[in-house]
């Protein structure tokens, strides 16, 4: 399974920031749409990523206070990106690896969606349970399950 497959799923709608708007601003977003994330935008192109880890960071080392914050002084300016064509146990490792819980999708230079490990972990169970559900099938006279 392929990153291309959780997005024809999932669909590709994203919401974005500039590095320069208040992350107040950023929070009520993220409240407002419950999203875990927003992708920060730069002249067209993927500049960092701003999720509640991000925030919730920025917050604290501020003592409490978001002030006049802007998104640019929290944001992940480096986000571990994948492609259309990632494999989803590659994708799956990276962000365990990094404890990464979005990911950008680019293909050819372009913001094509966001995936979460949700979408991740969702998609692992319903191919397994996809895969039991036809082997069951397979083996006769299995027991039904109503």
């Amino acid at each position: 399974m392929k990153v291309s497959d959780i997005l024809r799923v999932k669909g590709s709608t994203l919401y974005t920031v500039g590095p320069l708007d208040l992350l107040a601003d950023a929070v009520l977003v993220m409240a407002e749409k419950d999203i875990g994330s927003l992708v920060v935008i730069e002249h067209g192109e993927l500049a960092g990523m701003l999720t509640f880890r991000e925030v919730i960071q920025a917050i604290s080392q501020n003592k409490g206070v978001m002030g006049t914050m802007v998104i640019k002084s929290a944001m992940d300016d480096h986000p571990m990106t994948c492609t259309l064509e990632t494999e989803l146990d590659e994708v799956r490792r990276m962000m365990l690896e990094r404890h990464a819980r979005y990911m950008p999708v680019i293909n050819q230079g372009m913001l094509m969606g966001v995936i979460s490990l949700y979408d991740v972990a969702k998609a692992v169970v319903d191919s397994q349970n996809f895969e039991n559900k036809m082997l069951k099938a397979y083996i006769k006279d299995w027991p039904s399950e109503g």
